[in-house]
């Protein structure tokens, strides 16, 4: 016979008395878990399997610990936990923390669905209960700010007026009569949740008794995933807890900006915007020192057997651009050759004069070759990065010798 669903009645119930049918090893692993786990049926659970966008249950069978909570195709129900279970009569208990959290997401999961549809003639197409927010894809018009504050707003104020929240039990054609939000074609007795007022539709999953009891709901975000909108939302203790997390930030942020937390946002935009001027600055200033240090370096070049001037420098805390306005600035005087690397990134830019003969990529290759890194160019101007930027003086030594072998 299938597993007794006890949470189906009552899921504030967090402990029960089962009998054990059978335990024995698992072919396959749990994921995560190196020992050796066992498979346990009863003949009725309060431990909830994942199916329908809820993650499972977690809890005790005797001493055992339940890893995992699994819906077979035959309506059992698989606890695997960490060690065996004699058969027989075993008490078993379930980790409340976890499960009242995925009630209060999962019953305001359906509160927030049926709003969006309702309210927007957005219907909800997939769920799903992660570890930190849950979401809903919604398919339809993009919901605009406006829609989305609506929408919890409106979803807040059922919580707030603490409807019941009951189970149901029918055929599917019983519950089309009664205008369940969303028909399935499963046959026979089904499984309903309403909402007092707003909402009716099969599900399996755990929920509270009253939507007081979701606490709260808190919008997280929205993003298009293929032709739907994702939703993501928190509700009851993960609500409080975000909005104590987002108030210490923003505090956070108000004191670093010196200023009142209403007024971070415009702080923010003028901090923005000055970054933005200083950029622009910097970018047009860079040349013109990049010249300036050229003609310093020049003086103290190197010079190689064949008389070409050698300018190796390791640069540190330097705009990555700089390498390349300063190997530009270098190598536009005659007979010139410009090593250089940016110590922080292990940045790499090796050019020379367009009149010399030699090929500075050819000796980029080569240095890459033997250090590590990716990079490439032309006979002339050649850039690159080490994979360990702690190379990068010993790079530049590399490159010097083999320019000029002792």
């Amino acid at each position: 016979m299938p597993t007794r669903r006890l949470y189906f009645d009552d899921p504030f119930q967090d402990n029960f008395t089962a009998h054990v049918l059978k335990c024995e090893p698992l072919a396959d692993p749990l994921a995560g878990h190196d020992a050796t786990c066992w498979g346990v049926l009863l003949d009725q659970t309060h431990l909830y399997p994942t199916s329908g966008g809820q993650p499972n249950d977690l809890g005790k069978l005797g001493d055992a610990n339940v890893l995992d909570v699994r819906d077979l195709e035959n309506e059992d129900i698989l606890h695997v936990v960490d060690r065996p279970v004699p058969t027989g009569r075993v008490e078993g208990c379930i980790h409340w923390p976890r499960r009242f959290d995925h009630m209060q997401q999962h019953t305001g999961q359906h509160l927030l669905s049926a709003v969006f549809q309702e309210r927007f003639g957005l219907p909800t197409v997939s769920f799903h209960l992660g570890e930190a927010v849950s979401s809903i894809d919604l398919r339809g018009q993009q919901p605009s700010a406006l829609v989305l504050e609506g929408a919890a707003r409106a979803a807040n104020a059922v919580i707030f007026e603490d409807r019941e929240v009951t189970v149901r039990y029918g055929t599917a054609e019983e519950f089309a009569e009664m205008g369940v939000r969303k028909q399935v074609e499963r046959k026979g007795i089904l499984r309903a949740i309403e909402i007092a007022g707003i909402d009716l539709q099969p599900c399996g999953g755990t929920h509270v008794r009253h939507t007081g009891q979701i606490g709260m709901i808190l919008l997280r975000g929205c993003s298009k995933i293929r032709q739907d909108w994702r939703v993501e939302f928190v509700c009851g203790g993960r609500a409080e807890s975000a909005a104590r997390h987002d108030d210490a930030l923003l505090a956070r942020i108000a004191d670093l900006l010196k200023c009142a937390p209403e007024d971070a946002a415009a702080s923010v935009e003028r901090l923005l915007r000055e970054r933005e001027a200083a950029s622009r600055n910097l970018k047009a200033l860079l040349p013109k020192l990049a010249e300036a240090d050229a003609v310093s370096r020049l003086h103290s070049a190197s010079a190689l057997p064949d008389g070409t001037r050698l300018v190796a420098a390791l640069l540190e805390s330097s705009d990555p651009e700089y390498l390349q306005f300063l190997a530009t600035a270098l190598t536009r005087s005659p007979n010139v050759v410009a090593l250089l690397a940016l110590k922080e990134t292990g940045a790499l830019v090796f050019a020379q004069h367009s009149g010399s003969a030699r090929d500075v990529s050819a000796l980029l290759r080569k240095v890459l070759e033997q250090l590590g890194g990716k990079g490439g160019g032309s006979k002339d101007f050649a850039r690159g990065a080490l994979s360990d930027a702690a190379k990068s003086q010993a790079a530049l030594a590399l490159a010097q010798s083999l320019l000029a072998p002792s």
